[in-house]
């Protein structure tokens, strides 16, 4: 429970200090009487007995030893020695916290955050978090940071976030060595600097940090701050998934999914989408519902794709969301429902998916489980357009080309059509054909026209459902 490292081999320091705590304990002295607790639980100089842990510490903290207050939060909150029980782990905690504990402190702003114990109170989280932390301790330091952040109780402050991050990651914690590593490669708080975010990335795996594992990963397969290195990433991303982190097994997947660092294996993609879903991260939910949609690694199963879908969506995946609207829309896996694709697409696009908000302008524009609306398909269609969606990008070039919810412009037509042309979409490449041809918006051109042309004709879209995160 307390971050004391020890050797479980029984050596005879190890002897001598159990027989000593032993000796402390019995006389009822609550320090001794937590660290024999202590000896117990991993095993110092003794046979592990976790019941015994817990009796141990229940007596130090029912004594008023802090740290015995904090351990005996640890055993309610994770079943050690006891039965499971977040609302005493929440008042131990509590008891440890008033009485000093940084580490009580920190864990306590983690149960306020995420209500457990307790009624979720962001603010609450915030102040303790910040005891934690002006009190030293490396985790309170990087939740402190993660608060700044994100605006988790307090004001959004990105440079502060950064300095906590520093504090926490100096002081030797891994996941704030990660965290810090995130802010140079992004840019938060701070001027961007893939070399120390690859530095950072380092020195947190050292540490065996799995989160920062995958980072490491991404830093090798796209070269932030190092030379690009498909097959390092891929060893990265592999002791990473080993280490059961979500991300780490979704990456994995993917190299297998392309053969990046490592030869193609659709199957192996699968099984990796599959642990990284069932452990909840939403991207693998939805890549999971791609393979069985289309039969990738696994025998096809359109109901279980549907099924995927809808969870990755329900937890917020965008993407997901998406897909999930095209199937209510053409009955995969699920009965047809026009309301329920206008919804799904309407999360998509209102959560920033290009492809969504191509799809929802769809809706607006056909009447598709909502009203006709030319002017919000039309707005619908330039956000898409505007974030790089090929597709939205045609459509926005039509509505102008045929003044349909905004005043007609051929110029801006063409524009629109040169740009999702050049993106690959074969009916931009064809109205961009068609521009030149007859010139609308641009001098007319038949060598370009029949170029474009040529190009439409050679490429079919697919549909962009199928899409990783």
């Amino acid at each position: 429970m307390e971050t004391i490292c020890y050797n479980e081999i029984e050596t005879t320091e190890d002897k001598e200090k159990f027989q000593y705590y032993l000796k402390l304990a019995e006389a009822g002295n609550h320090i001794g009487q937590n660290n024999l607790g202590d000896c117990y639980e991993k095993g110092i100089g003794t046979t592990k007995d976790k019941e015994k842990a817990f009796q141990l510490y229940l007596k130090s903290a029912e004594g008023g030893n802090h740290l015995g207050q904090y351990n005996l939060g640890n055993c309610y909150l994770h079943g050690i020695g006891t039965t499971k029980d977040e609302e005493k782990a929440f008042l131990w905690y509590l008891k440890s916290a008033e009485g000093g504990n940084s580490d009580a402190q920190n864990n306590l702003g983690y149960c306020y955050r995420l209500g457990i114990g307790t009624t979720k109170g962001e603010e609450k989280a915030f102040q303790w978090y910040l005891k934690s932390a002006e009190g030293g301790n490396r985790r309170g330091q990087n939740n402190l940071g993660y608060c700044y952040s994100f605006g988790i109780g307090t004001t959004k402050d990105e440079e502060k976030a950064f300095q906590w991050y520093m504090k926490s990651a100096e002081g030797g914690n891994h996941e704030g060595q990660r965290n810090l590593g995130y802010c140079y490669e992004v840019g938060i708080g701070t001027t961007k600097d893939g070399e120390k975010a690859f530095l950072w990335y380092l020195k947190s795996v050292e540490g065996g940090n799995s989160n920062g594992q995958n980072d490491l990963g991404h830093c090798y397969e796209v070269g932030i701050g190092t030379t690009k290195d498909e097959e390092k990433a891929f060893l990265w991303y592999l002791k990473s998934a080993e280490k059961e982190d979500c991300m780490g097994q979704k990456n994995l997947g993917d190299c297998y999914y392309t053969g990046t660092g490592t030869t193609k294996d659709e199957e192996k993609a699968f099984q990796w989408y599959l642990k990284s879903a069932e452990g909840g991260y939403n991207v693998s939910q939805n890549n999971l519902g791609h393979c069985y949609e289309n039969g990738i690694g696994t025998t096809k199963d359109e109901e279980k794709a549907f099924q995927w879908y809808l969870k990755s969506a329900e937890g917020g995946f965008n993407v997901a969301q998406n897909n999930l609207g095209y199937c209510y829309r053409h009955g995969i896996g699920t009965t047809k429902d026009e309301k329920k694709v206008f919804q799904w697409y309407l999360k998509s696009a209102e959560g920033g998916d290009h492809f969504g908000q191509k799809k929802l302008g769809n809706c607006y524009h056909h009447g598709i489980g909502t009203t006709k609306d030319e002017e919000k398909a039309f707005l619908w269609y330039l956000k898409s357009a505007e974030g790089g969606n090929h597709k939205g990008q045609n459509s926005l070039g039509e509505r102008y080309y045929y003044g349909t919810g905004v005043r007609k412009d051929n110029e801006k037509a063409f524009l629109w059509y040169l740009k999702s042309a050049e993106g690959g979409c074969n009916k931009g490449q064809a109205n961009l054909g068609y521009c030149y041809q007859n010139g609308i918006g641009t001098i007319k051109d038949e060598e370009k026209a029949f170029q474009w042309f040529l190009k439409s004709a050679e490429r079919r879209d697919s549909e962009p459902l199928r899409r990783h995160g």
